[in-house]
């Protein structure tokens, strides 16, 4: 046995104390951890709802982008899901995750005018709205977005108030 570690065996039996932590000691390394994951733990599920936005605004803009793509070649809307891409042609439709679900409405063909009435543009909007039973339904403060044929983008709070003009929600 080498010298130091029976140096430093004598010396705790010396001094009546054992290497190690104390009770304090241990309790002090608890509460800054749980002190720690009061603060980060919701900050971290507040982040992750705000990138999970991402996604819902993203399928938005692929589908407004499909819908003018389609009005190019056919010169009109569509409301049907295969002609725009997708799978079926019901709607909504979940996103990738199956965070949110989207889906089409307000879809109206041109009208030529007369002489006496204007006439009207066509028109879509498509709507993105949280799922229901998924960790983003907690998401309460941008809980639906919108586009529209114009480029119009809104969203919208779980009391299905409008929030865009809102400039601290964030949500598009």
């Amino acid at each position: 046995m080498s010298t130091s570690v029976t140096f430093r065996r004598n010396r705790a039996l010396l001094t009546g104390r054992a290497g190690g932590f104390t009770l304090v000691e241990l309790m002090v390394v608890v509460m800054i951890a749980t002190i720690l994951s009061v603060i980060a733990v919701p900050a971290y599920t507040s982040q992750m709802r705000k990138s999970r936005r991402t996604e819902a605004k993203t399928a938005l803009l692929d589908l407004a982008g499909r819908e003018e793509r389609y009005m190019a070649t056919n010169g009109t809307y569509t409301s049907l899901g295969k002609q725009l891409g997708y799978p079926a042609d019901g709607w909504p439709q979940a996103t990738s995750s199956n965070y949110y679900s989207i889906s089409v409405s307000g879809v109206a063909a041109a009208t030529a005018g007369t002489a006496l009435t204007a006439g009207t543009a066509a028109t879509f909007l498509i709507t993105a709205t949280v799922a229901t039973g998924t960790p983003q339904a907690k998401d309460t403060q941008c809980s639906a977005f919108t586009v529209d044929n114009t480029g119009s983008q809104q969203s919208y709070n779980s009391t299905a108030t409008l929030t865009t003009a809102t400039l601290t929600t964030g949500c598009w």
